[in-house]
């Protein structure tokens, strides 16, 4: 610090006091000075000791990044955030780019530096796990012949991820492509500017209370290891005031939750947002841009006294008398001041007992606001409760929400502190689309209200997406039309090209009036889609209302579950634990296969990541067709049975559809995550119907399955398959080849569903009888189309009995419950030749094979109707006769 002139630089000097806490804390500032470089700063002993990484540190545990040890730094500067004048030391722009906790492992701080190893855990908004600086051997080498002299005052470190769940193999460095301020939430050009708001206050005294609960579980702060030397005494912390109002923390929205053990879910509640402030027995209600509600909702704010001072953020609800959230029904109860029923579901604790918990994960805060609700007597626990969440995988929990025609899920990430505004580490799915919109008039006829025509504001515009026409109950109507008729004017208030033109019985509005409806979704000109009007919000200013269109699921990472793992010997540790695609595998060591066909087990857990890794390709072939499964709990050589129907217990990723001629519902596999569910109950095989997708009741693809009896060697089964292929084509149609995971092959032919009418079940199935039946005529002593095996001694069977409305065949990729966990794999034509092997395809080898195959990649391209097929055959075998 002795080379900065702080009469020209904003750095910190080192006179403001940082504050203290039990937990130790970290920084990490983007820097680019001369070059850029990123500065980790680890608080020990009442100072910052400070490395710079040359090149930023790296998730992958392969990457050794240069880090290079310079001097220790006050605590205040780890709340600096800004541009270094051009002349002074280190001048460039400085972004906060990470911070939080971190913690010693298996020896006090101090002794780690003195040994040149300092093995730590991180738990910061960015980087978290296990880390380790090592010093470089030469440098090491001086410090320890003389560790006063200069040269080992400088030294060089490494910087090295370890290899746990946070660790990311190939693309370690991605991370640094994140260019926002964890503090402001600036980007560097921003920052550089001096534009943008300043950053949140971390590190200096007053901006908030650590407590020894902060420590990452299991680990120790060098102040609380025995024999470590103690730091300065620093000055107690003092209870940190209540602020008067605390901006919320809002969701990003997508089109489909994340996944992982890392996110829990809770219910998405279609009610008020609210923030609960308790101190001293008076308490305030505000919404989320801060007005004062307290007199709307009287009974809440009685019921929350015997609260101790705190802060609690949630959601203001009434609801049905099925007791699910009702919006509508709030609105009627605001309207009528008449609030004693609805509920206060607290989600949050973001202050309690004097201590700012935002910097707490969520899992901390939501334990300690458990405890702080548990304590209240039992009427006030009627109108404030406790949001559990739900840690199965989100797919699942918002189906389930969707089922019982809730709005949808908010998924939050277990270790993410509260931080205000917009950010990723809160996202928000909806069963339905909902939307806010600004009133910018509406239709009547005869005084009843007919429609509303709404808008939203882009920029200065206020553009018009259309009218809202139902969802106006006689009572709802009455409540909002005097409300209406308070805003009504003579001008057009919609802007731009697509503004509606004035009719006849349309009244225009001032654009001030918010309302929420729920919609079909947008068109391709934007506008709304079968649109109702849920109610009107008075907690947002409606020039904030802008079109909220959810994140894709492919362009979002927040949705995407974790990239398959390669298939490893079972007891061994995969990263991420035992929960594929967000479903936690129960008894993931359990062998399935004693031998994948390399020598080692494979394990219920290793046929969870199988199933991850192969399922988008198998999706094309499971989707909208309902599935039996063959399970195994104790592994193939177990006992097993077939599946068809759901049982109590089964995951709520598999659908029920129910289809004509049964009353049970029958599986079908709808998600790729089904997949994982399906392992987890020890599913070796699916077995799907051949029914075109969603329409069971239609063919959509043939079968043939060649099954050669004793003696028959693989090479007539070879040419079997392509004389089967030749005929078909000859009929129009074209095949594709796949084994079976056996000693056979099948030959599949996919269908084009008919415009209108069409062949059925019974047409498709003569169909490929003929087909197998004029070719076993043809040459009796090579095939045959009866099932007795007695008679298919030295032939091929040619089973053409898959070929009905509820029969199934094996699924393409799908694993056997046969010795050696083949696979029934997808070939292309030219495979199938004299010199294959279908004992090759396995469980192991598959994932890497298909990787690189192009195996039915023209699969839906291929399908042809089946009619003209029909036609042709008719013509040939009457041309015959």
């Amino acid at each position: 610090l002795a080379k900065r002139d702080f009469r020209r630089t904003a750095e910190p000097s080192g006179e403001r006091e940082g504050s203290a806490g039990t937990a130790l804390r970290f920084v990490i500032q983007k820097h680019d000075a001369t070059r850029l470089h990123y500065d980790l700063r680890l608080e020990l002993d009442g100072v910052f000791k400070s490395w710079a990484v040359t090149r930023g540190p790296s998730l992958d545990p392969r990457d050794k990044r240069l880090a290079v040890e310079v001097e220790d730094h006050p605590l205040d500067y780890g709340d600096f955030e800004g541009t270094i004048p051009a002349g002074q030391y280190g001048g460039g722009t400085v972004q906060l780019w990470d911070r939080g906790f971190w913690a010693p492992e298996g020896m006090t701080a101090e002794e780690g530096l003195t040994k040149g190893d300092l093995k730590f855990t991180l738990r910061g908004e960015r980087l978290r796990g296990s880390w380790v600086l090592v010093r470089m051997k030469h440098d090491r080498d001086a410090r320890a012949k003389n560790p006063k002299s200069k040269s080992a005052a400088r030294t060089n470190w490494l910087l090295i991820k370890h290899r746990d769940a946070q660790a990311r193999e190939g693309d370690g460095g991605a991370i640094l492509a994140e260019d926002r301020s964890v503090a402001s939430g600036r980007p560097m050009a921003t920052i550089a500017a001096g534009k943008g708001r300043a950053p949140k206050l971390f590190m200096t005294a007053g901006s908030q209370a650590m407590t020894a609960d902060a420590e990452p579980a299991g680990r120790q702060t060098q102040a609380a290891r025995p024999n470590a030397r103690k730091p300065p005494a620093r000055r107690t912390e003092q209870p940190v005031a209540l602020p008067n109002f605390i901006e919320p923390q809002l969701c990003r929205s997508v089109d489909r939750p994340p996944s992982g053990a890392a996110w829990v879910h809770e219910i998405k509640f279609d009610g008020y947002r609210m923030q609960l402030r308790a101190e001293g027995g008076r308490i305030n209600l505000r919404t989320r841009k801060g007005l004062d509600w307290t007199k709307k909702f009287p009974a809440i704010a009685e019921a929350a006294q015997p609260l101790p001072d705190a802060v609690l953020d949630g959601e203001i609800v009434a609801l049905d008398h099925d007791g699910a959230p009702d919006f509508a029904a709030l609105q009627a109860a605001l309207s009528d001041q008449a609030t004693d029923e609805v509920v206060f579901f607290a989600f949050d604790l973001l202050f309690a007992g004097g201590v700012d918990l935002r910097p707490l994960p969520v899992s901390e805060r939501k334990a300690a606001l458990q405890k702080l609700l548990a304590r209240l007597p039992e009427d006030a626990g009627a109108r404030l409760r406790y949001v559990d969440h739900f840690a199965t995988g989100g797919e699942a929990v918002l189906q389930s929400a969707c089922r019982l025609s809730l709005e949808g899920i908010v998924s939050k990430r277990l270790d993410a502190p509260y931080r205000s505004g917009r950010g990723d580490a809160w996202t928000k799915a909806k069963c339905r689309a909902g939307q806010e919109v600004v009133i910018g008039g509406w239709s009547s006829d005869a005084g009843v209200l007919r429609s509303l025509l709404v808008g939203v504001f882009r920029g200065k515009q206020f553009v018009y997406v259309g009218r809202v026409g139902t969802g106006f109950a006689q009572a709802t109507a009455a409540r909002i039309l005097p409300r209406l008729k308070a805003v009504a004017t003579e001008t057009n208030p919609f802007t731009g090209k697509g503004a509606p033109r004035p009719a006849a019985g349309i009244t225009w509005a001032r654009p001030e009036l918010v309302a929420e409806i729920e919609f079909a979704g947008w068109t391709g000109a934007g506008m709304v889609r079968q649109a109702a009007f849920k109610g009107l919000r008075e907690d947002k200013p409606a020039n904030e209302v802008q079109a909220e269109a959810p994140a894709p699921a492919e362009e979002t990472e927040l949705a995407q579950p974790a990239p398959p793992a390669k298939a490893k010997p079972a007891g061994k540790q995969l990263a991420g634990g035992n929960v594929v695609m967000g479903v936690p595998i129960s008894h993931p060591e359990k062998i399935m296969w004693p031998d994948g066909g390399d020598g080692a087990p494979v394990s219920k857990l290793d046929l969870a990541r199988y199933y991850e890794a192969m399922g988008p390709w198998m999706m094309r072939h499971l989707a909208g067709r309902p599935c039996s499964i063959l399970r195994a709990p104790d592994g193939y050589a177990g006992e097993r049975f077939f599946q068809r129907h759901a049982m109590p217990g089964m995951s709520n990723l598999l659908e029920l559809v129910t289809v004509s001629g049964d009353r049970k519902p029958y599986l079908q596999i709808d998600r790729v995550e089904g997949l994982a569910a399906v392992a987890q109950v020890a599913a070796l095989e699916l077995h799907p119907w051949n029914c075109a997708p969603g329409r069971p009741d239609v063919p959509g693809r043939l079968v043939f399955d060649l099954d050669p009896g004793a003696e028959v060697d693989f090479s007539m089964v070879i040419e079997a398959a392509r004389e089967i292929r030749d005929r078909l084509e000859e009929l129009g149609l074209v095949s594709f080849c796949k084994t079976t995971g056996g000693k056979g092959l099948h030959v599949v032919t996919p269908l084009a569903a008919p415009k209108q009418g069409g062949p059925d079940w019974p047409a498709a199935k003569q169909f490929a009888r003929r087909v197998c039946e004029q070719m076993a005529s043809d040459q009796p002593d090579r095939f045959l189309t009866k099932m007795a095996k007695a008679q298919r001694t030295g032939r091929i069977f040619l089973d053409y009995l898959r070929n009905d409305r509820m029969a199934t065949a094996v699924a393409p990729l799908s694993p056997r419950a046969r010795a050696g966990a083949t696979v029934s794999m997808p070939l292309v034509w030219t495979q199938v030749r004299e010199g294959l092997d279908p004992a090759r395809y396995t469980v192991r080898s598959v994932p890497g094979l298909i990787a690189k195959s192009a195996a039915w990649r023209d699969y839906e391209d291929g399908a042809r109707q089946l009619a003209p097929a029909i036609a042709r055959m008719t013509k040939t075998l009457a041309n015959a006769g």
